[in-house]
């Protein structure tokens, strides 16, 4: 992350005022297109392919598969056949978490250019602390067969020391929205080169900390975009009881061991805190590999005086350890340096564009009750519920890819995600209102 965060204003202005391309960056092309270069980068690459999803870009090298591995239920059908120009690169960063490419340069993204173009461009962000490909099965194969460019951006950092990058508590998850802005600004650009005009339709979309930056777009930036759709979006909020993964993933980390030991009351209280019951075949799953790896690294990075000098923590620490262990964790105690960081990289609920929002009811990672129910709530008492459409998803769980474990108890939620997608492509193209 460059070290003093740019202001949004500057850093867009930056894109609109720049020449098309910096010294360097100029990408290579090799399908007889004029040489495309996107605006502020200081790296792309492009290249013609016979197909841009997946289908082709794993056996060609353009795509990454450990990058969406467990997000898709098994089994998942994609289209293919896809022809067009693909741009990879970066934008200046000073931070170093991304490895991809051997660039071991933050900012990168992704760029795709469908031969048959409808007009629209989907720009999406990774969930969770993942890079640039992470959408590929989920998003990008299916609305590049639906005629759409589509871009993507690793969120500026990436991986499990997300918070080394920034200098003050909160500057690596604020530098999420204003990378997604620059790409957005950026691929309209590449697009007007490629196609002789910018996108006439353009949307956000993502799952978890993707859906997060698509309610932040269209908080933040509305202009740059026509909607979103967000899938299982978390979302921050500063007020004492959240929500926040602050204050949901401590009692999980604190209940959890004892309701797997048998002990009366550890139900209850995860059902208290918001895990919905039925869930409980997927709670060894998320204690395992989710809820104590993400409460440590967003602690870290919101609360990073909580542990002393150490980062991120002690894994797994027993409930009743003290000060330090993120099990113990009380967000509502902690000083008001904390709740401001919080305040930072909070939402609002204020969206000023199209909004469809799907939740799965058995979600255990951002349960549905403290996330996606609060957060159609707020939006309602901005005042703009009539730009919000929010569906519960019987059986979804945060993750497809938990159907392949429990296939009687998770049902995917792609197939939401798709309708969903199309509805908002009805509601802001052809004035169809989804109910």
């Amino acid at each position: 992350m460059v070290r003093a965060i740019v202001l949004v204003s500057a850093l867009l202005a930056s894109l609109a005022a720049a020449p098309a391309a910096a010294p360097g960056a100029a990408a290579e092309t090799g399908c007889g297109e004029r040489e495309l270069r996107v605006p502020g980068a200081v790296r792309s690459v492009a290249v013609c392919l016979p197909d841009l999803t997946t289908a082709g870009t794993i056996p060609s090298g353009h795509t990454d598969p450990a990058d969406w591995a467990g997000l898709e239920a098994p089994g998942t059908v994609n289209p293919s056949g896809v022809p067009g120009i693909q741009i990879d690169g970066h934008f200046p960063d000073s931070s170093k978490t991304n490895p991809t490419h051997g660039w071991n340069q933050d900012s990168q993204f992704v760029i795709r250019l469908p031969r048959r173009w409808n007009g629209g461009l989907v720009v999406a962000g990774p969930p969770a602390v993942r890079e640039q490909y992470a959408n590929d099965r989920m998003i990008s194969d299916h609305v590049l067969a639906r005629g759409y460019a589509f871009a993507a951006t690793d969120k500026g950092n990436t991986g499990p020391a997300v918070y080394t990058d920034g200098r003050r508590p909160g500057d690596a998850i604020q530098e999420w929205h204003l990378r997604m802005a620059q790409l957005t600004q950026a691929a309209k650009r590449v697009a007007a080169q490629k196609y002789g005009h910018e996108p006439r339709y353009t949307y956000a979309a993502g799952l978890s900390a993707g859906g997060y930056l698509v309610r932040g777009q269209l908080e933040r930036f509305p202009w740059l975009y026509t909607g979103g759709v967000d899938w299982n979006a978390l979302f921050f909020a500063s007020a004492p009881n959240g929500p926040s993964l602050l204050t949901t993933l401590p009692p999980a980390l604190r209940a959890y061991p004892r309701y797997a030991a048998g002990k009366p009351g550890a139900r209850e209280e995860m059902l208290a805190a918001g895990y919905p019951a039925g869930s409980e075949p997927l709670w060894d799953f998320h204690h395992k590999n989710l809820w104590d790896f993400l409460q440590r690294i967003v602690r870290e990075e919101l609360d990073p005086t909580y542990d002393g000098a150490r980062e991120a923590g002690t894994p797994f620490c027993a409930e009743g350890t003290g000060a330090g262990c993120d099990t113990d964790y009380e967000y509502a105690s902690r000083p008001r340096e904390v709740r401001e960081a919080v305040r930072r990289v909070s939402l609002t609920g204020r969206i000023q564009r199209p909004l469809i929002s799907i939740h799965g009811t058995l979600d255990a990672l951002v349960p549905i009750s403290a996330y996606g129910d609060v957060y159609a709530e707020m939006v309602k008492k901005a005042g703009r519920g009539g730009l919000h459409r929010y569906h519960r998803v019987p059986g979804g769980s945060h993750f497809d890819g938990l159907n392949g474990a429990f296939p009687a108890l998770v049902r995917p939620m792609q197939p939401d995600f798709l309708t969903a997608f199309d509805r908002l492509a009805a509601w802001t193209q052809h004035g169809v209102r989804p109910e």
